[in-house]
C-alpha cells in the first residue's frame, strides 16, 4: 500500500517540504537529525496543540531549515535574509495572480 501523498494549503509549503526533502537526499542532513531538530523548533514555540499543517507549522519549519543550514556553512543568516528581502520586492511588484520571479541581480 502506497502512502497517500502530503496535502499543502499553500504552494510555499509545497516548496518547503520538496527543497527539505531534496537537501536531505542530497545528504545536507539526516533526516532523524531534521526531525529532532523540527521537534524542539515547535517545542520552543510552545506548539503542543494538534498542528493542521498551516503557516505556524511551515513558519516553525523553515526557521529549523535556516538553522540546519547556517550550521552547516550551507546558508548564514545574513544571506538568508538578503534572500528574503529580495523575494519580498519582487512580490510586491508582481501584478496580483501572476508568477514571482527573481532578477539575476537579486537572486
Amino acid at each position: 500500500m502506497q502512502a497517500p501523498e502530503p496535502v499543502f494549503s499553500e504552494p510555499w509549503h509545497a516548496q518547503l517540504f520538496a527543497l527539505t526533502v531534496y537537501l536531505n537526499e542530497e545528504g545536507h542532513f539526516a533526516w532523524p537529525d531534521w526531525a529532532a531538530r523540527f521537534a524542539q523548533t515547535l517545542k520552543r514555540h510552545g506548539f503542543a496543540k494538534e498542528l493542521d499543517g498551516g503557516d505556524d507549522y511551515f513558519n516553525a519549519w523553515l526557521e529549523t531549515l535556516e538553522a540546519v543550514l547556517a550550521e552547516r556553512g550551507a546558508a548564514g543568516a545574513e544571506e538568508a535574509e538578503q534572500v528574503k528581502a529580495a523575494w519580498e520586492a519582487a512580490y510586491l511588484r508582481t501584478p496580483h495572480g501572476q508568477p514571482v520571479h527573481l532578477t539575476s541581480s537579486e537572486g
